[in-house]
């Protein structure tokens, strides 16, 4: 079983930057992709951007391309999202995920097993 803790959450103003991090224990981390969702209030959860095992391949919403950043420090058990130039529409609550087989790439409708417990993103206008 795998735990998955987030954190880098907060508020911001529009344009502005986050980062998130999401260390994850519990087994071999380096083996498996990893991603990033979303949940704003009154919408379904929605992929954000995923990264192979190896950090080799990522992919993104095409809203947040050019925006967003994912990335993977399989020393440290941690996968980071790189916010820049966030809206309001950026506004969720966020969460990591683990695919649950190894070396296999998550693909943007990936239903996950595992989640973290989410991080609260708010961009003020």
């Amino acid at each position: 079983q795998v735990q998955l803790v987030e954190s880098g959450g907060g508020l911001v103003q529009a344009g502005g930057s986050l980062r998130l991090s999401c260390t994850a224990s519990g087994r071999s981390f380096s083996n498996y992709a990893m991603g990033w969702f979303r949940q704003a209030p009154g919408k379904t959860r929605e992929f954000v951007a995923a990264i192979n095992w190896s950090g080799s391949s990522t992919h993104y919403l095409d809203s947040v391309k050019g925006r967003f950043t994912i990335s993977r420090d399989n020393a440290k058990n941690t996968v980071y999202l790189q916010m820049n130039s966030l809206t309001p529409e950026d506004t969720a609550v966020y969460y990591c995920a683990s695919h649950t087989i190894p070396w296999t790439t998550m693909s943007v409708g990936y239903k996950p097993n595992y989640w973290g417990q989410g991080t609260q993103v708010t961009v003020s206008s």
